[in-house]
C-alpha cells in the first residue's frame, strides 16, 4: 500500500493512510472501504481493491464492521445494510424493535440532520458468544448529524437481522426540531416506557468469563438525573431475549463518564473522560467486574491528566489517546506495552489536531487501525499503528 507518512517512536511505527478510499474497517486481511460513492473491500490489507460497488450515499457511511463469515455490515446516518457476497450486492436491513414490528427511523424535520442511528465509538463490536459470533453495538449519537434515539442493537446471525437489544428513554433534551444535535424543542425521540435516559452510547463490550455485556453512556447532568449510566446486560439465546440492569448512575464529572471498556482475563479495564471541573475523577482503571460500584477497589494504572473515550487492548499492549478539544497534543496516543505495568504518551504532531478513536484490532499485517476525528466526531483520516 503507497504510504503517505511513516513515523514511529520507542513503542511503534505509524502511518497515515494512503490517498484513496477511506479504510472505514479491518479484520484479519479484510478491509472495507468507501468513497463518496462506492464501496470497496480488499483481501490484502488494503493493498487492492477487487470488489467494488455503486452506493450512491456512500459519503455518509458512518458505521461498518467486518464479521467472521465475511458478512459486511454496513449503515448511512439512518439506514443499515448488510452484504453476504463480498460486496456482490447488499440489502438494507429493517430492524426489528422490542416488540418484534419493523422499527424504522424517524422521519427528520430537516432531511440534512435524520440523525446519527448506527454510528459507535469502538472499533470491536462482535464476539464470539457460547460458540455464536454476536455483533452488539450502541449508537454514539445526539452531537451532530440531527436527533436520534439512543439504542443498543445486535445480531446473531452474521448482520442479516438485527434488533434492538435496548432502548433508552425519551430524554426531555433531545428533540428532533431539525438542529445539528437536536435540543430540548421537537418531537421526543426513545422509548417512552424507559425512565432510563442518555445523550448516546459511549461503548457496549463482552466479558466471557461472566457470560455478560457491559455498556456505558453520557453525558449530562440534568435536574432529572445523570446521563452516565453503566449497564449490565444478559442474553438468553434459547429465548432470544436480553436482561439489562442498570448498576450504577453517577455525575460527568466521575471516572464512570468513560469509554473503552475492555476485558481481559476476566478483569475490566476502562478510561474516563471526566470533563467538568477539577479536581478530575479520570484516569485508566482495572477493577474485578463485580467491584465497578465500589471505587475503593478500583485500581489506576495510569493518569494521562487529559480526558480520553477511547482505548483498545490485544496482546498485551494498551493504546488509548486524548481527546484533542482537551489536550495540550496534536494528536496524543497512550500507550502501555506491558498490561498497564509501565507507560508513554506520544504527540504525533504530523497528524494534525485530531482525536484517535474507533480503534479495530491489528490486521494480518500487524496494524491497528483508528479514526483521526476533527474535534471529536468530525470525520478526518485514518491511522494506522504497529507495535515494536
Amino acid at each position: 500500500m503507497p504510504q503517505t507518512h511513516t513515523g514511529e517512536t520507542d513503542h511503534f511505527l505509524y502511518r497515515l493512510q494512503a490517498d484513496g478510499p477511506y479504510i472505514d474497517s479491518q479484520r484479519g486481511n479484510t478491509a472495507f472501504a468507501h468513497t463518496d460513492d462506492r464501496i470497496m473491500l480488499s483481501e490484502d490489507n488494503g493493498h487492492t481493491w477487487p470488489h467494488s460497488l455503486d452506493f450512491p450515499d456512500a459519503r455518509n457511511i458512518n458505521f461498518s464492521c467486518i464479521l467472521k463469515n465475511g458478512n459486511v455490515v454496513f449503515a448511512t446516518r439512518a439506514d443499515l445494510f448488510v452484504s453476504t457476497d463480498n460486496l456482490g450486492t447488499y440489502e438494507e436491513v429493517i430492524v426489528k424493535g422490542l416488540d418484534g414490528d419493523d422499527y424504522l427511523p424517524h422521519t427528520p424535520k430537516n432531511p440534512d440532520c435524520p440523525g446519527w442511528y448506527y454510528h459507535t465509538l469502538p472499533g470491536v463490536n462482535s464476539w464470539d458468544v457460547n460458540g455464536t459470533e454476536m455483533l452488539v453495538w450502541g449508537n454514539y449519537c445526539n452531537v451532530v448529524g440531527g436527533a436520534a434515539p439512543v439504542n443498543i442493537y445486535y445480531s446473531t446471525d452474521g448482520g442479516s437481522t438485527v434488533k434492538l437489544a435496548y432502548a433508552f428513554g425519551q430524554s426531555p433534551y433531545t428533540h428532533d426540531n431539525g438542529s445539528q444535535g437536536g435540543g430540548p424543542e421537537g418531537t421526543p425521540l426513545g422509548n417512552p416506557d424507559n425512565p432510563v435516559c442518555c445523550r448516546h452510547v459511549h461503548t457496549v463490550a463482552y466479558n466471557p468469563v461472566e457470560d455478560a455485556f457491559y455498556s456505558c453512556t453520557g453525558d449530562h447532568d440534568k435536574p432529572e438525573g445523570f446521563e452516565v449510566h453503566w449497564l449490565r446486560g444478559t442474553y438468553d439465546a434459547a429465548a432470544d431475549s436480553w436482561d439489562w440492569r442498570v448498576i450504577i448512575s453517577d455525575a460527568m464529572n466521575s471516572r464512570y463518564k468513560a469509554g473503552g471498556i475492555n476485558f481481559v482475563d476476566g478483569q475490566l479495564y476502562w478510561i474516563s473522560d471526566s470533563n467538568v471541573r477539577e479536581p478530575f475523577d479520570r484516569g485508566i482503571f482495572r477493577c474485578a467486574p463485580e467491584d465497578i460500584t465500589n471505587p475503593a477497589a478500583h485500581e489506576m494504572l495510569f493518569n494521562p491528566d487529559v480526558e480520553s473515550g477511547s482505548m483498545i487492548i490485544e496482546d498485551n499492549v494498551i493504546v488509548s489517546a486524548h481527546c484533542a478539544p482537551a489536550s495540550h497534543m496534536d494528536t496524543g496516543i497512550i500507550y502501555s506495552p506491558d498490561m498497564g505495568r509501565t507507560w508513554a504518551q506520544y504527540d504525533l504532531k504530523e497528524c494534525g489536531r485530531t482525536s484517535p478513536t474507533r480503534m479495530h484490532e491489528k490486521n494480518g499485517d500487524g496494524w491497528f487501525r483508528m479514526d483521526l476525528r476533527r474535534g471529536w466526531v468530525d470525520y478526518g483520516d485514518v491511522l494506522f499503528l504497529k507495535p515494536k
